[in-house]
């Protein structure tokens, strides 16, 4: 008789069958009471997300909680649209709103297409998320065993075995201790279908090979795998833990604003220091760079002379130098920034590019009158090579620019406002006379119609 291997010691086994009561044990381990709480959750349309689409719209109206789903469609498939039609459509049979998001994936030569789409994904779902909501992801203990296996065979640290987290700032993973077959049979007891991704059978891509050829022998000679594999995950994050709270004790006498002090890298051990500036990557939410990068900025950028400005790039992320300071950020793209109207009184926020808005706020203390600002204005970007195309101003914001200390290779992203062909402001950083004075008294004597101008910029 052929004997099934028992979960290692202090490996979580998970619920024996997969129903909305478990899950609703488990969302309030991770996120608290239910009772008005709210939900959004990605929904691929698969099976993984059906089945907790399918367990959430059942907690519904038990628990007062409220609930809707974000589909992203990356248009990398002729199937893709048929998959977002057929994705609302199961959703409006359980009741739940479904909203499809675009989200083209730019394929960049020589980067990873899977890496590419997961991080248009992100993207997207955190820019349709509501505040106060919870982002729900369906990924399993199958994925869990997935991602800590492709780290091992990328050559990954204690950082990357320690793979994904139940919870992340407000996106949960509740899933991460029920296996995909416990998804598939809960939905097959409903009698509830699903709809396949084509390119889950396209062996190319890693993930697929891993899932497909790899995983059932190694499930076969040892059941248990994907407990004791999630068992390495969880003490590998209690590593991490560790390390990170040492790197934050090594990192308090190198921070300036958002930048770190090459001067004080430089005087830790090689070890310390590369650890530190993981930490600071991963604190400005940036993809970690390989070893061979990673030594590059701990090694040749910090012993650059004070004049040089070093680059290193990867994949997402882009560190460089300027004087004493490291700064970190996706990589900067020339005319990455278009220009684009702004009906301020409609539109009091303007979303820029990478999560950075302009705000115009009412205040009677602001340093902008209302009334001299026209009801449409525009919003440009100088160009790398220093030119606002077809706008003047060219010499006040030169000056501005080099007074602000930013780094030479940020003030692209610096969005610049004109009022009728005039520039009237750099960022939050100058504003022409003509829209600043005295502003008008109102009953009890105080101002109005006053604003402050105010620019919240990406990693500011």
């Amino acid at each position: 008789m052929k004997r099934r291997a028992a979960p290692a010691a202090g490996a979580a086994a998970g619920p024996k069958s997969f129903g909305s009561r478990w899950l609703a044990q488990r969302l309030r381990q991770l996120a608290g009471p239910l009772a008005g709480a709210r939900f959004c959750l990605a929904y691929s349309g698969g099976g993984d997300s059906t089945a907790l689409l399918a367990a959430m719209a059942a907690l519904r109206g038990r628990h007062r909680l409220q609930l809707r789903a974000v589909h992203v469609n990356h248009q990398l498939q002729p199937s893709a649209d048929a998959m977002a039609r057929a994705a609302r459509a199961c959703a409006r049979g359980l009741d739940v709103a479904c909203r499809v998001v675009l989200a083209p994936v730019r394929l960049v030569r020589g980067a990873s297409p899977e890496a590419a789409a997961r991080d248009a994904r992100y993207a997207a779902l955190h820019s349709a998320l509501h505040p106060g909501e919870w982002l729900l992801l369906a990924q399993h203990q199958d994925d869990q065993a997935e991602s800590l296996l492709l780290q091992l065979l990328r050559g990954a640290g204690i950082a990357g075995i320690a793979a994904m987290p139940a919870r992340a700032g407000p996106l949960l993973r509740p899933l991460l201790e029920v296996a995909h077959s416990q998804l598939v049979e809960y939905l097959r007891r409903r009698a509830m279908s699903w709809t396949e991704d084509p390119s889950n059978a396209d062996e190319r891509f890693d993930r697929n090979y891993l899932r497909r050829r790899v995983l059932p022998l190694l499930r076969a000679r040892w059941p248990a795998m994907g407990v004791t594999l999630g068992r390495s995950a969880t003490l590998a994050a209690e590593a991490q833990g560790l390390l990170a709270e040492a790197a934050d004790v090594l990192l308090r006498a190198a921070w300036d604003g958002l930048a770190l002090r090459a001067s004080v890298l430089r005087r830790l051990r090689e070890p310390q220091r590369r650890n530190a500036l993981r930490r600071w990557l991963d604190l400005q939410g940036l993809p970690m760079p390989d070893q061979r990068r990673l030594q590059e900025i701990a090694g040749p950028m910090l012993k650059a002379r004070q004049d040089a400005q070093p680059r290193v790039q990867w994949s997402g992320g882009e560190v460089r130098r300027h004087g004493d300071r490291l700064y970190a950020a996706a990589p900067w793209q020339a005319g990455a920034h278009p220009q684009r109207g702004w009906l301020w009184r409609r539109d009091r926020r303007l979303p820029l590019a990478d999560g950075a808005w302009l705000e115009l706020r009412p205040d009677p203390h602001g340093s902008w009158r209302a009334s001299a600002l026209p009801a449409r204005l525009q919003v440009a970007f100088r160009s790398l090579d220093g030119r606002v195309a077809g706008l003047p101003g060219g010499k006040r914001l030169k000056g501005v620019l080099q007074a602000s200390g930013l780094p030479p290779w940020s003030r692209a992203a610096v969005p610049l406002l004109y009022a009728r062909g005039r520039l009237i402001a750099v960022g939050d950083q100058w504003q022409a006379a003509e829209v600043r004075g005295p502003g008008t008294e109102a009953a009890g004597g105080r101002k109005s119609g006053r604003l402050r101008l105010h620019w919240h910029a990406a990693g500011r």
